[in-house]
């Protein structure tokens, strides 16, 4: 393992900067944020710093706020964007079952080490990462049911583990059990040993702890939703299980709802991610029972998946996370993109200017995405105590124009062009867009040498390769 790039080692303080906590029961402001050496934030006020401390930041008036969280990812699809661009969710994830059944654990490890790397760059500094499962299959929406291929090391499974905390991104890393598959013991120990691999092996500044990867629907049998829920109490953590996504195969979606009701899966902790298309009854049970949903705009528009009723789970009370899904289907891994595309979508469905505006949807891919994974102590909002992961965001590089609405300004005409500088844990982790981490460029080689080579296995051909000969 590489030495961590982000250890900090000095103090921080930054200064003439607008200030945008994303706290609650706090406004913007102009003034300062000062960092201690254990990376945390160790004071915020307006105006000017009576005595900075350490390294000092004048940040020329640029906005300075929290890192964005990402509360659904696929790091590992670093190298597949642009795939099947005109397919909906199960053909397009087919396709990429059939390229990612021939990766093996050092591919993985450079593909997720890429995506880690390129979530930093984009402004992302926690994100809830699910792992690419040892079970090689590919899941046929016509039958409701799994073709498998192969099943590979629990290795493949530690160095996806390994490539995010090498990054020094903060992850919540998603499982699954896959008990359909091998004998319902032995999944149980293998989950198990990922579990506790994560605890040993990322240090607890990054890890934002475990999780269940969700897959009851793609499961045949009712059991594997109790299977979920026997994890999920053995260890002690929460689920998040991509649900009722696509209009494609909705009755048999929508039956497995109920094996998980069954189950007692629905509680705090539980997180459905996607949930498009919910009827009324079970938006109900799913905001009763204490479980949030995690959003993901940009995706949901790629794969013609449709568009979350964002206003009805919010007067319901359901926690609301909101995730950048995969790099092969956002394409680029843009939260201020992500925002964009959530508010105007929702605006335009639902014939309002108002129902979701840019503080709600900014306090959403922040602090909301935060609560929704329960790591609100440490991440998403800039507050005393929580981790210093922040980004440094300045309207007039290349000029947006006068500042009417700090918020309005930041959601709707900042972008990844006006990203300067993203801290973690007050380290500058990547400027200007290009990382600062050691091993960037020997992610972006491998990346691309390994996923030609990974395509050749699949007999697949990139369209270089074509442009080539």
């Amino acid at each position: 393992m590489p030495e961590l790039p982000l250890e900090p080692h000095t103090l921080l303080t930054i200064t003439n900067a607008v200030i945008i906590p994303v706290a609650d029961g706090t406004d913007w402001f102009r003034g300062w944020l000062s960092v201690d050496s254990a990376g945390l934030i160790s004071g915020l006020g307006e105006g000017v710093h009576p005595e900075p401390a350490g390294e000092v930041l004048d940040v020329g008036g640029a906005f300075v706020a929290p890192g964005f969280v990402s509360a659904h990812s696929h790091i590992f699809t670093s190298g597949m964007r642009g795939m099947t661009p005109g397919e909906n969710l199960y053909g397009w994830v087919g396709v990429q079952s059939e390229f990612i059944s021939r990766a093996e654990a050092d591919d993985i490890y450079w593909f997720t080490l890429h995506g880690c790397l390129d979530f930093v760059d984009n402004g992302v500094t926690s994100a809830y990462n699910f792992t690419d499962s040892r079970v090689v299959g590919r899941y046929d929406p016509r039958t409701d049911r799994r073709e498998i291929y192969a099943i590979r090391s629990e290795r493949y499974l530690q160095r996806q583990i390994d490539a995010a905390r090498d990054a020094g991104l903060r992850t919540m890393s998603a499982l699954r059990v896959d008990s359909e598959f091998q004998p319902v013991d032995q999944a149980f120990g293998v989950f198990a040993d990922a579990v506790d691999y994560a605890r040993g092996e990322v240090p607890a500044a990054l890890s934002l702890g475990q999780s269940v990867f969700g897959a009851v629907q793609w499961s045949a049998a009712e059991q594997a939703a109790r299977d979920e829920v026997h994890v999920m109490d053995a260890h002690g953590i929460g689920n998040q299980a991509h649900f009722l996504e696509t209009s494609e195969a909705l009755d048999q979606q929508r039956e497995k709802f109920r094996w998980y009701e069954d189950a007692g899966a629905f509680r705090e902790g539980f997180l459905f991610g996607h949930f498009v298309h919910p009827d009324a009854r079970q938006a109900e049970i799913a905001a009763q029972s204490g479980s949030g949903m995690v959003w993901q705009p940009t995706s949901n528009g790629r794969l013609g998946s449709g568009v979350a009723d964002i206003p009805r789970y919010r007067d319901l009370g359901m926690p609301i996370g909101i995730g950048l899904d995969d790099q092969s289907c956002t394409d680029i891994s843009d939260p201020f993109q992500n925002m964009r595309i959530g508010m105007y979508t929702q605006r335009a469905v639902h014939q309002d200017a108002s129902i979701l505006m840019p503080r709600e949807m900014l306090r959403m891919h922040t602090l909301g995405s935060a609560e929704a994974l329960g790591v609100a102590d440490r991440v998403g909002s800039l507050e005393v105590g929580k981790f210093a992961d922040f980004l440094v965001v300045d309207p007039s590089s290349p000029d947006t124009g006068p500042v009417w609405d700090v918020f309005a300004s930041y959601a709707f005409a900042c972008g990844l062009r006006n990203l300067k500088k993203v801290f973690i844990g007050g380290v500058l982790a990547s400027e200007n867009g290009e990382s600062r981490h050691p091993l960037a460029a020997d992610a972006t080689a491998h990346l691309h040498g390994r996923v030609r080579e990974t395509a050749a296995r699949s007999g697949m051909r990139l369209a270089w390769d074509d442009a080539e000969g």
